[in-house]
């Protein structure tokens, strides 16, 4: 601290310059603009490994509710949704959910995609946690999964889940 700070005489002017910058100014990045395009245009919700699966679930006969919270009041969306059995199913993308067989590390602002990437999981893993906790049944199920092979294991699960 400055003895000028320190004595109660520094201008706004010079407290400004010398305080260190607001959070959100230090968690700006620099993004390219090509890559600024391509992620701009990562959907959210229906793609194609979700319509994919949701055919196959919808071919097997089953009817579901699509990107809506399981839990009421929970922000976390599942891509498909039996509520009266509690199923949730999540289809995961391989690099946004750290794909174990595919996952890919960013070489731009590595650090930081490094700690988001982390954080996804880490949100995946709390809400597979609270879920289960409230009595449901959540699948997980990997972009890169056959459909069939992932609409046969729902089936299954919703199959045994049914009443009576």
């Amino acid at each position: 601290m400055s003895a000028r700070r320190a004595a109660g005489r520094e201008s706004p002017e010079e407290a400004a310059a010398s305080s260190p910058p607001p959070a959100s100014a230090a968690r700006r990045l620099v993004t390219d603009a090509a890559t600024s395009a391509r992620m701009s245009k990562q959907r959210r919700a229906n793609t194609a490994p979700e319509l994919a699966l949701r055919r196959e679930l919808h071919r097997a006969g089953l009817r579901y509710f699509v990107d809506r919270p399981p839990v009421t009041g929970q922000r976390r969306r599942a891509d498909v949704v039996f509520p009266r059995l509690r199923i949730a199913v999540y289809v995961d993308g391989c690099f946004w959910h750290r794909c174990p067989e595919h996952a890919t590390d960013p070489k731009n602002n590595a650090q930081w995609w490094a700690d988001k990437l982390a954080g996804n999981v880490a949100r995946d893993r709390a809400t597979d946690a609270a879920l289960t906790a409230a009595g449901w049944q959540v699948v997980r199920v990997w972009e890169h999964e056959d459909p069939h092979t992932a609409a046969e294991r729902i089936t299954s699960l919703v199959e045994r889940s049914k009443p009576g």
